[in-house]
């Protein structure tokens, strides 16, 4: 077992379905040119809401993603991770006979489960009553689901974990998965996570004050909220000796993760808890803050958050912190998949040698005081980047990956 915990993992193939665009190509593309994939909403209705706008994945076909499931039998957060999934490793370029036939699984991470299924089964409830429930609806409706789903998509034979610490679940969910190939549990592993836009969630955060009215602008002045949004991610993770024994593409190497939960507040980030974490993932992974390259950051763009978070990233690295962005002014806030679809942005930041930028921004608020690679994406050697995840209840969690230095990466 001790020469089983050295085992180094990397990452070899990158799923994305998102408001950006769907594959890791059509994302690394999108999040390059600092595009938006903000639109109105057709998910559900809007009459009501003042705000009504997305990150909604518009041109999400799952019958021309997946091979296996029949979406007529799934949510669509399922279908999302699954298509995310089947896309992760086509892009590892891995044969899918050898994972069904290996110690296989996926790790997913969510805020809201079904939460489309959640929706459509409350209106039927609120108009017909219980008897009115459709039970093709129920069948879908729980959040395990959504790793099911992968597995089933695959074929795969080992864990299937959905894991629903909200907003940080699918940095969460790559800790876990990085866990269990380090040790020899399991041979591969797809970590990610899903949700779905729906008329609840959007609900909340506006209730809650959350919601911006068209934009996300983490770390300027005049940011007003999150815009809420879907996605389906997963990165395919296995361990270094295997993918150079199969000449495999290596995007960058797990170096480690922090986990904690300060159970502080229900919903506002606690300074001093963010910063331990960040030290926590820092000492797991070897590095020292000098060696952070750049912060892909939580960067909600409410008020509390990102005064928070920045005044965490300063108390580990000091007066001068590394470039911090926030890829929620280009997909606004997936959720559970948050935290992987910045992961997946660290990873292509690292192979293609570029650090994304934070759109929609205009005058840094000076509580923030972070240079956030305002609008425009700026080339860059990347070594080792740290990726944050800060969510409600105080779990935070973040992910530290570096450049495999050991032959070319992709």
């Amino acid at each position: 077992m001790a020469e089983q915990l050295t085992r180094r993992v990397v990452v070899t193939g990158l799923g994305a379905v998102s408001s950006l665009g769907i594959g890791a190509h059509a994302f690394a593309a999108s999040i390059r040119a600092a595009r938006s994939g903000i639109s109105p909403i057709s998910g559900f209705d809007t009459t009501g809401f003042p705000h009504t706008n997305a990150g909604e994945v518009k041109d999400f076909d799952p019958r021309g993603l997946l091979d296996q499931l029949d979406p007529d039998d799934w949510g669509r957060s399922s279908l999302l991770a699954a298509s995310a999934a089947r896309l992760a490793v086509t892009d590892a370029a891995i044969d899918p006979g050898r994972l069904a036939r290996s110690a296989a699984g996926s790790i997913m991470g969510t805020t809201s489960g079904e939460s489309t299924v959640v929706q459509s089964l409350t209106e039927q409830w609120s108009r017909d009553g219980m008897k009115g429930l459709d039970p093709r609806l129920i069948g879908q409706l729980p959040a395990s689901q959504i790793a099911i789903a992968v597995n089933h998509e695959l074929g795969l034979t080992g864990d299937a974990q959905t894991i629903p610490t909200a907003c940080s679940a699918s940095n969460y969910a790559l800790g876990y998965a990085y866990d269990l190939v380090r040790t020899g549990e399991a041979d591969f592993m797809l970590a990610g996570g899903a949700d779905s836009v729906n008329r609840y969630t959007h609900a909340g955060f506006y209730r809650l004050g959350a919601l911006a009215e068209s934009v996300c602008r983490p770390f300027d002045a005049n940011r007003t909220g999150i815009i809420t949004a879907e996605g389906g991610v997963a990165l395919f993770l296995e361990p270094l000796e295997t993918a150079r024994a199969r000449g495999a593409r290596i995007y960058a190497e797990v170096l480690g993760y922090g986990l904690n939960c300060d159970a502080d507040h229900a919903v506002a980030p606690n300074l001093d808890s963010v910063a331990r974490c960040i030290r926590l993932a820092h000492r797991d992974a070897g590095v020292k803050p000098a060696e952070i390259d750049f912060i892909s950051a939580h960067g909600t763009g409410t008020k509390a958050n990102d005064v928070t978070e920045a005044g965490a990233i300063r108390q580990v690295f000091g007066r001068r912190p590394p470039p911090t962005i926030s890829t929620k002014s280009m997909i606004g806030h997936a959720m559970g998949a948050a935290s992987a679809l910045s992961a997946i942005a660290c990873g292509l930041a690292i192979t293609h040698r570029f650090i994304p930028p934070t759109i929609n921004h205009g005058v840094t608020d000076p509580e923030c005081d972070l240079d956030c690679v305002p609008n425009t994406a700026r080339a860059a050697e990347l070594r080792v980047v740290q990726n944050n995840a800060l969510a409600f209840g105080g779990n935070n969690a973040v992910l530290i990956l570096g450049r495999y230095e050991g032959g070319e990466t992709a």
